[in-house]
């Protein structure tokens, strides 16, 4: 039997040499007709190298079909094994492209070269990479130096490519949304280098134990009116399949109106569809901006450190404040989402204002070309004005101190954030008493004094009237009537509007229904006093339209859990509402 078997493939293999002869004479045979007919038709010498077969990249000879059969293969397994060869390669080649891809944008540089010609001395940061790669790399090498097509390495592949790296970070952040069923959207719109609008999601929600804000997307807005916006954002939520209606829980935007508008804004059109979306306002930077005297008053403070931060300034800057106060200090740098800086730079600048009106003076004098213009016009600018402001917004800002790194910090409780709203808002309507600005018009004395500025402003020329109205009685203003800026004037012009500006934004951003929400998440803090007492607890449920009945009985059960796993030692007391939340995972 085993005989038989053995001349069976003996004679298997003298039949597939035969076939593989009869198949080699046979294309080169077409090759020798072809040749022929070329040189007959051309009239030139034709060469036909008939001694080898070349499939693909590879070439197949008869010695290579001898060896073959002699390790008793056959061209198809030789075939097969060098197409799986191939197929690797390919696979290797087009990993490293998209791990150099990935390196580009996880580092935040240019894919792409201004000459990207083999003779440019830089092709770019992918080209470069590349090429680094392929030193080290004979497969990668091969394909860029060898081969002259499908190397990859175009704009639209590479676009192509980072379009499906995004999308499968895109598709796991998803997944991880849908997972930890409840999140809520962050957005905002800004202008990029193109000067078109596009705005920014993000997400935030609960998974795996750890909050997570993950960036999803960008999106080029055509409409920036509220009903454009709120389409944009339901849109995205629609195509990646979250049930925003029932999962989302909260949505934060800026102060725009047309973001936080109260009955068309976005936040309330999405509210008409997600009822549980409670509105958050992102900042409380740009409250007093509103009044226009404020944004003026930061945009030359802006002005005032861009100047003191040249090289030559600078060093006379420093040298002035060691010679009048034997320290120094920086002025600093405004910043739209960081309200400590602009305390900080108020608080620095009326600290040294007479070091730095000193400044001013010495560089207008200098005669030196441009900052010496641009000196005596800051030095204009620093009058009886410019101290009213300052010394009034470095009160506003310094009583709102402590509730903005409250509500930054990582650790709050919102429940005495709430209290200190509640104590901001009667400290401003108690500085709207004529006493407290008397005490700060004092204040504003004194340092024009110490500063030596006028304490009189200086009254504008009255506008010409107009000749065609010289035959006519004026019954009312047009514009010629001089403004005294006295103490009274700022009172009415400036101190009020900032004041009533931040209680107004202190009531849009802490809404009734916002602070009840902050009271009666505490008790799901383990910290607080309130930890999963009975009334506060109810409260939070109601908001989110809760069986308060099915509540109870869950909230009875979940304790006496709670309890027999901490005494019992299974488990330490939660820290925190994350941890809490974990611990409450598996009881889903």
């Amino acid at each position: 039997m085993s005989r038989g078997v053995a001349g069976d493939k003996r004679y298997c293999l003298r039949l597939g040499a035969m076939l593989i002869r009869a198949l080699v004479y046979k294309i080169s045979k077409d090759l020798r007709l072809r040749a022929h007919n070329q040189q007959n038709f051309s009239g030139g010498e034709a060469l036909c190298d008939t001694s080898a077969l070349r499939i693909g990249q590879r070439s197949f000879s008869l010695q290579d079909h001898q060896r073959a059969v002699r390790s008793n293969t056959t061209l198809a397994d030789a075939l097969n094994k060098e197409h799986s060869k191939q197929v690797k390669e390919n696979r290797e080649y087009i990993k490293t492209i998209g791990e150099v891809l990935f390196l580009t944008a996880r580092q935040n540089i240019a894919q792409r070269g201004h000459d990207e010609s083999e003779e440019s001395k830089n092709k770019g940061n992918f080209k470069e990479i590349l090429d680094v790669v392929a030193s080290h790399d004979a497969v990668v090498k091969h394909r860029l130096t060898t081969i002259h097509n499908a190397k990859y390495t175009s704009k639209i592949i590479q676009n192509e490519v980072l379009d499906c790296l995004a999308e499968m970070v895109r598709s796991e952040i998803i997944d991880e949304v849908k997972d930890g069923e409840f999140f809520s959207i962050m957005a905002d719109e800004t202008k990029d280098v193109s000067k078109k609008e596009q705005i920014s999601f993000v997400l935030r929600y609960y998974y795996n134990g750890v909050i997570k804000e993950s960036f999803l997307h960008f999106e080029c807005a055509e409409r920036l009116d509220a009903a454009g916006l709120t389409e944009k954002i339901v849109h995205l939520l629609e195509r990646h399949g979250l049930d925003y209606k029932n999962h989302l829980i909260g949505q934060a935007y800026d102060g725009a109106a047309v973001m936080s508008a109260k009955h068309s804004g976005v936040q309330a059109r999405i509210r008409e569809q997600a009822k549980y979306a409670f509105y958050i306002h992102c900042m409380l930077v740009d409250a007093v901006k509103a009044v226009p005297e404020a944004d003026e008053f930061f945009a030359l403070l802006q002005s005032l450190y861009v100047f003191t931060s040249g090289s030559y300034v600078h060093s006379k800057w420093l040298a002035v404040q060691t010679e009048m106060y034997g320290s120094t200090r920086e002025l600093q740098q405004l910043s739209d989402t960081r309200w400590a800086c602009r305390f900080l730079a108020l608080h620095n600048i009326m600290d040294r204002l007479p070091a730095l009106k000193q400044v001013l003076q010495e560089m207008a004098q200098e005669r030196r070309g441009e900052k010496s213009s641009e000196a005596r016009g800051l030095l204009a600018q620093i009058d009886l004005e410019f101290v009213v402001h300052l010394v009034t917004l470095r009160k506003l800002f310094g009583e709102t101190k402590l509730l903005s790194e409250m509500l930054q910090s990582t650790t709050v409780d919102l429940s005495r954030a709430v209290d200190l709203v509640e104590a901001l808002v009667q400290t401003l309507n108690d500085f709207r008493q004529e006493s407290f600005f008397d005490n700060l018009w004092d204040e504003v004395l004194n340092i024009c004094e110490q500063c030596d500025a006028a304490t009189q402003s200086v009254a504008k020329r009255p506008r010409k009237l107009s000749s065609r109205l010289r035959e006519y009685h004026i019954l009312s203003t047009v514009g010629q009537r001089e403004l005294e800026c006295d103490k009274e004037t700022f009172r009415t012009s400036f101190f009020y509007p900032a004041i009533d500006c931040m209680l107004s934004e202190l009531s849009k951003r802490f809404s009734k229904t916002n602070c009840e929400l902050m009271c009666s998440i505490r008790s799901l803090n383990p910290k607080s006093d309130a930890f999963l007492r009975d009334t506060t607890l109810f409260d939070f449920g109601r908001l989110f339209g809760a069986n308060i009945e099915d509540l109870g009985h869950e909230l009875h059960q979940f304790k006496r859990l709670l309890e027999r796993k901490v005494q019992g030692g299974v488990i330490e007391k939660p820290s925190d509402t994350v941890a809490l939340t974990r611990f409450t995972e598996p009881y889903k």
